[in-house]
């Protein structure tokens, strides 16, 4: 009974990331890859995504602060991030991404600022309900997760 109340809860908490579009169909894509010979791969994936995305946020940080921005450089930096971050699936961050290299080509350094400061929370607020996820996912054990949200 417990395990099929923890199930429940892990479903309806998956599909409330995707109805705030927290996540995109790219993590449906990483649950598919996921199978009995590698049951945590979806969590290993974003672990991984947080765990090198922490020296680019660094990087931008660093050029942030320079006198005079290199535009040419956060854009790069923003780049690689927002493909990072569209490799899990991480709708809203990937949207800030895109609004911050959008203000990187329009040279607005105040734009830069402002986005990266509302991609720092979404990027935070995502590691935070995505943690969430997977330690009740540890919690309910292997089952299939790769189906379509609603």
């Amino acid at each position: 009974m417990e395990r099929s109340h923890l199930h429940r809860q892990l479903v309806l908490a998956r599909q409330t990331l995707f109805d705030q579009g927290y996540l995109d169909e790219q993590f449906i894509q990483l649950e598919e890859l996921q199978d009995d010979a590698n049951p945590n791969f979806v969590e290993e994936v974003v672990t991984l995504h947080y765990r090198d995305s922490a020296r680019l946020i660094y990087n931008i940080e660093q050029a942030l602060e320079k006198t005079a921005l290199d535009f040419n450089k956060l854009d790069s930096y923003m780049h690689q991030f927002k493909g990072s971050s569209s490799s899990i699936g991480a709708k809203k961050v990937k949207a800030e991404c895109t609004l911050f290299r959008e203000y990187c080509r329009a040279g607005n350094g105040e734009g830069c600022m402002r986005s990266f400061q509302q991609l720092k929370k979404e990027y935070a607020t995502l590691k935070r309900k995505l943690e969430a996820y997977f330690q009740l996912a540890r919690q309910v054990g292997p089952i299939d997760t790769a189906s379509r949200p609603k």
